[in-house]
């Protein structure tokens, strides 16, 4: 299993640029000293499973490594975590194809997203992120719950999810990844490492996929799934010099066109781009992305046992969406720049502590909405932070963290983080943490699914609100063997409180979507609480079990129709959260696991839907939602994968119940049974379940190792 040291995670930034001797510490985020040690960590990782709980890390921290990576088709960080219950994946709308994650019962914009160790995602590149990592191009991920460091920022709300990319130092000269689905969606994946000598080395990563034909299975006039198309191209470089000095830079450049939306006889898309809505005007997007980033990781020794240390983290993004929503064009641009100056000190084995500046800033322009004016906007926090760490042996370890910023146009906030872990015994392992999190909403990318309606958008405020939570939790993990062999049991459970927070409210009105403020002092509660179990264990050899059990309570205060001059709301349930999860898997290898079979089984609950949507019936004047919630349905996903020296070829099926959501496309029908989607009730934005049916897939592997 990965050896990683008690503080990894929550000095993820600092183990990515500072040099520490390879004996002490596999550094996880590529700026390692002694790259034989950390490549047969990796091969100890792919050897334990697929997902489990990191047993070293101070958060709770699950862990999703190469191998299971290679679980499912995983041709997109969307598609990689249907073997956790910790993270749930949906569709933002029935049109776009953004995808959408959460965690803790949140959306997943109050999720930190890493790209080893840079935010990413942020902004514009919320909606469709999910979908610009190619699974195939990362070496693992790590999932971890609660406040995580202050050395990573603040807007980890709920967590942060962390993605280790293939390294320029691989002993693998060549990986291609090519598979094709049954819905015509193909995917080509190339990486190639190369060590130029014992100061260079360089990874470079390309990506092409699309999909040629689209389907309309329910018979709804609507495309499944879009037409989409992307390339996209990392190129990422390592200088590592004998005093210890590393320097790792690089750049990715993206591109992406979708259309989705109402279907035509020949297959394609029959929207065509205006903004002028004739009557009998097709309705559909057409939705462009371009993507450009750079950035800069440095790290110096400050003395030859390197207990000392500086570093600068640098990070710039460039990113602009043309988008189509019906008649609606929404084109905003965004640059961002980040910048991480951090100093270490190992004052002794049992003391560290680690100070720093940060700050990021944001400018918004271009944004253009036919349907929301939307002023161009410039966004930033300037701070410094502190973080201590106390680590007595393997016994217990304390971070406690301060994070003191000035928010342009918010003022000064401090934010306090801590964490505790303790080992009472061994094989029992206790966790704690909380802290605050803060980040600025941005209305309109934060739920493009707005976009797919033709409902009436008003907000009450102006700007982009500053979100304000606090989350505390904990972890306890008993390690204990099952005929001679590791098993686990852990129970976590974090609650996530706001005192304020963006409340998007489908409710209030009808044929309206409301946006606004919701304080805690004035206005109401927030909040979600979340449950979680996880066993695993390998009863025989080379045979996995893994079983996780999920509940979220989310609950918030909306606004009463109707109410004005004093705020008057009800604590309910927030629509559209699944309460509970279930997830099933199964592993077994042959001999030299010539042969790997993995299936999934996922049972996901019901959820409450929103006030309009209970009165929603069939063809046949039934109730859709009789009860007010969505019906509790099940998901399964089989695998099989034979390798031979060098090459793996896989044949897979998902959603092999083939259960869909019904009835996705909401409004007045026409005679024909389409949508008159000119008229005010037009919703394509409530999207609960899965979109396709069956799908089956097939894929090679090819993997050139390098020779000595």
């Amino acid at each position: 299993m990965l050896k990683v040291r008690s503080y990894c995670l929550l000095l993820l930034t600092l183990l990515s640029v500072f040099p520490m001797a390879a004996a002490e510490q596999p550094d996880t985020t590529g700026l390692y000293r002694d790259r034989t040690d950390s490549l047969s960590e990796a091969v100890t990782v792919s050897a334990t499973g697929g997902n489990f709980i990191s047993k070293r890390s101070d958060l709770r921290t699950e862990v999703i490594s190469a191998s299971g990576l290679c679980k499912m088709a995983c041709c997109n960080l969307a598609e990689s975590f249907e073997n956790s219950a910790s993270v749930t994946v949906g569709y933002s709308d029935a049109v776009t194809g953004a995808r959408q994650i959460r965690l803790l019962g949140l959306s997943g914009i109050y999720t930190q997203m890493l790209d080893e160790n840079r935010p990413v995602m942020r902004g514009l590149g919320a909606p469709f992120g999910l979908s610009y990592i190619p699974g195939q191009w990362l070496e693992s991920i790590q999932i971890a719950k609660g406040a995580s460091s202050v050395i990573n920022g603040l807007e980890g709300v709920t967590g942060l999810i962390n993605m280790e990319h293939r390294k320029p130092t691989d002993e693998k000269p060549l990986f291609v990844n090519a598979s094709v689905m049954s819905d015509t969606k193909a995917d080509l994946n190339v990486a190639s490492s190369l060590q130029l000598n014992d100061q260079w080395s360089t990874a470079i990563l390309g990506h092409a996929s699309g999909n040629f034909y689209s389907m309309d299975h329910n018979k709804d006039f609507f495309m499944d799934d879009p037409l989409q198309t992307m390339f996209s191209l990392s190129n990422r470089w390592l200088y590592y010099a004998p005093s210890g000095v590393q320097v790792r830079f690089g750049g990715k450049a993206l591109w992406h066109r979708s259309r989705g939306g109402e279907i035509g006889a020949d297959g394609q898309p029959a929207y065509q781009k205006s903004a002028e809505r004739l009557p009998g005007t097709k309705w559909g997007t057409d939705i462009t992305n371009t993507y450009i980033n750079g950035y800069l990781k440095a790290g110096v020794p400050l003395n030859e046992d390197n207990s000392q240390n500086i570093a600068l983290v640098a990070d710039a993004t460039w990113q602009r969406m043309d988008a189509w929503f019906g008649g609606n064009f929404f084109a905003p641009t965004q640059t961002s720049l980040f910048l991480n100056l951090l100093y270490q000190n190992q004052m002794a084995e049992m003391h560290h502590f680690t100070v720093g500046l940060t700050g990021f800033y944001d400018a918004f322009s271009q944004l253009r909405s036919a349907t929301v004016p939307f002023e161009n906007s410039r966004l930033g926090n300037a701070g410094a932070f502190g973080e201590y760490t106390f680590h007595y042996e393997e016994k217990f370890t304390a971070i406690a963290g301060l994070h003191a910023d000035w928010y342009a146009g918010k003022g000064f906030k401090l934010s306090p983080r801590l964490t505790l872990k303790y080992e009472p015994v061994e094989g029992l392992v206790l966790r704690a943490n909380g802290g605050r999190g803060l980040r600025y909403s941005h209305p309109l990318t934060d739920h493009i699914g707005v976009f797919s309606t033709a409902k009436t958008l008003v907000w009450d405020f102006t700007g982009h609100p500053l979100e304000d939570a606090w989350t505390f939790g904990g972890n306890a993990t008993v390690h204990f063997p099952i005929a001679g062999r590791e098993a686990s049991v852990s129970f976590d459970y974090f609650r996530t409180q706001f005192t304020q927070q963006v409340v998007v409210d489908y409710e209030r009105f009808t044929n309206t979507i409301s946006l606004y403020q919701l304080k805690s002092l004035t206005d109401g509660r927030s909040f979600t609480d979340n449950y979680q179990l996880d066993f695993s264990c390998e009863p025989v050899e080379r045979f996995t079990i893994s079983l996780t059990a999920r509940y979220t309570n989310a609950r918030c205060t909306y606004a009463l129709p109707g109410v004005t001059g004093v705020w008057r709301g009800q604590l309910r349930e927030q629509p559209m959260v699944s309460r509970a999860k279930a997830v099933l898997n199964l592993q077994y290898a042959t001999h030299l696991r010539k042969w790997i079979f993995d299936f999934t089984a996922s049972l996901n609950g019901s959820a409450r839907v929103y006030d309009f949507m209970t009165k929603l019936t069939d063809a046949n004047g039934n109730l859709l939602y009789p009860n007010g919630r969505t019906p509790v349905y099940p998901m399964l996903y089989l695998q099989v994968t034979r390798r031979f020296k060098g090459c793996d070829v896989y044949l897979g099926g998902e959603n092999l119940t083939n259960f869909t959501q019904k009835h996705v496309i909401l409004g007045t029908r026409r005679a024909d049974g389409s949508v008159d989607t000119s008229l005010p009730d037009f919703d394509a934005s409530c999207v609960w379940g899965p979109l396709m049916g069956i799908k089956v897939y097939a894929g090679v592997r090819i993997t050139l190792w390098k020779t000595t």
